[in-house]
Formats: C-alpha cells, structure tokens, sequence
C-alpha cells in the first residue's frame, strides 16, 4: 500500500541580501521589508504543505476505507505490467486491468470509482509541487550530473546510532528495502530479509531497511516498527532518514511498496528496483543474482 508524505521542504528566500549592503538611515526600512518578506514567504510554504498534507490524507483515506480490495491489488503489482515510473493513478489502474480477473465486478467497480478520485486528487498535489519546484529552482545550481539519492547520506538507526555513507563504501553491496508497517507484503517478506542479510553478509552484503513511517526520528513510529521487526526475527539494521533528504524525497517517489533497490559501495543505485516481496522465490533468486552480479563487478 502506498503512503505519501509530506517532502517539500520549506522555501526561503535570499535575494533580499543584496540590500544588505546598504547601510545607514535606510538600514531599519530593509531589515523591515526582509522581515515581511520572509514572513509572507513561510506563510506560503506552511500553507502549501498544509494542502499537501491534507491531499494525502485524503489519498490514504481512500486505501483505508476500501482496505480489503485494496491489499489484494497491492499484492499483486510484482506481478503487474503496469509501469510505475508514471502517472499514479494510471499506474494503479494499469495494474488493476492487469489482474482484473480477481477481482468481483463490485470490487472492480469500487476500485475504478476509487482510482478517479484518486486522479482529481493526483491533479491538485501535481499543481502544488510544480509551484513549489518553481519556486525553490531558483536556490538550485544548475547541473546536467544525475545525483545520486545517497548523496551525504545520514540517519539514525533504530537504537540511535548515528549512520552515514561508509554504510555504502564498506559494503560491496547494500540492500536497501523500503517499507511501512501497515503493509502486508512488506511485513510478510521480513523474515525472508534477514534470511538473505545473513547470507550476504560474507560475501560483502548488507540488508538495510528504511520505513517510510519512522522519517524525522519519529519515536512512535520507530517503537512500532521495531517491535515488527521483532515479531517476524528480523534483525538487519533500520534506518530512520529526514524527510528532506534527497533519500527522504527518492523515497516520496515510490509507488508501490516494498521496493527494494541495490546500491554499490560509491552509493550509486544498480539496476532496476525490485517491486513485490522477497518470500516469492522467482523474486528471491532474481535479487540473489542481480547482488552477484554487484558483487563481481566490485571484485
């Protein structure tokens, strides 16, 4: 199941520095106008997000209210053609037509009704985004390099020891799985993760976890998840992340849940994400082999 959360930081503004230069009796009159200035832009942002917010309350919503169906759909989407590289709605509704013999006619009526409002949703969230990317482009050198999401990588794992790139540049590989607590396929393949973190470990692998709930050092979240992680004998680090980081914002992309990516010891991501569980076989030998293939081109 997909959880959207708020990854837009908050924008401010700089070009009123150039004034500061001036000096004397007009010195008051600009510090006043940063003041305002600064003020207005916060308000903008704050209500931005609030919107935001608000959106992907209503977007999961939608997934609570119609939970069973929903899950079933979820758990399909390994198996899916549907391309999640594009629009949400249409993504979910390619993978709905994808499986769409699985479903009863009402289910499948719930989830196209579903899918339309989750579209004019989609709409409204786009808008603000763009507005927000426009804005903050300004404060953005230009660049044609592709960063990689791990770029000054930092976080916290869940005993609260301090995490940072050597995480990537002392593996050969590092096994990165995004998931939520509240996500069936997620928690199902948890044991099957530490499974292959123990077998990679010599070879030069690591398995990683980063729930998508637990951003910003959110205690209640981390309690609740590690306590999961307890319950289904997963003891592989996870990792809590700021939700502005460029990871927070990779992770805010993600579409389907659980992804897992791999990332080589320069932090670069390799290959294609996995989409689905690990505890399908087909989707554990196919991870083994894309880690090998890591593996030997590090060697």
């Amino acid at each position: 199941m997909k959880t959207k959360k708020t990854l837009i930081p908050i924008i401010t503004l700089c070009a009123a520095l150039s004034l500061t230069a001036c000096s004397g009796s007009g010195s008051a009159t600009t510090e006043s106008s940063q003041k305002n200035q600064t003020e207005a832009t916060t308000e903008a942002a704050d209500n931005s997000n609030t919107k935001l917010d608000d959106l992907y309350q209503q977007e999961n919503q939608i997934f609570a209210d119609h939970a069973d169906v929903w899950n079933k759909v979820f758990g399909m989407m390994n198996k899916s053609s549907a391309d999640p590289s594009g629009d949400y709605a249409d993504y979910l509704a390619g993978a709905v037509e994808s499986n769409k013999e699985s479903f009863t006619d009402d289910e499948l009526k719930t989830l196209n009704d579903d899918i339309e409002t989750i579209r004019q949703i989609e709409k409204q969230i786009s808008e603000i985004e763009n507005n927000n990317t426009g804005s903050e482009s300004a404060d953005q050198n230009d660049s044609s390099e592709e960063i990689t999401p791990f770029k000054s990588f930092s976080g916290k794992d869940f005993d609260g020891n301090s995490v940072d790139e050597s995480l990537f540049s002392n593996n050969a590989v590092t096994v990165v799985n995004f998931w939520f607590t509240g996500c069936k396929p997620c928690v199902a393949e948890l044991s099957k993760l530490n499974e292959l973190n123990d077998a990679i470990k010599s070879m030069g692998g690591e398995v990683v976890g980063i729930n998508t709930e637990t951003f910003d050092g959110n205690e209640d979240a981390i309690k609740e998840a590690a306590a999961i992680l307890d319950s289904q004998g997963a003891k592989y680090r996870n990792i809590s992340i700021d939700s502005d980081s460029n990871i927070g914002k990779y992770a805010s992309d993600i579409m389907a849940f659980p992804t897992t990516i791999l990332v080589d010891r320069n932090g670069n991501i390799v290959g294609d994400p996995m989409l689905g569980g690990i505890d399908d076989q087909n989707n554990y030998d196919t991870l083994m082999k894309q880690i090998q293939s890591v593996i030997d081109a590090d060697k």
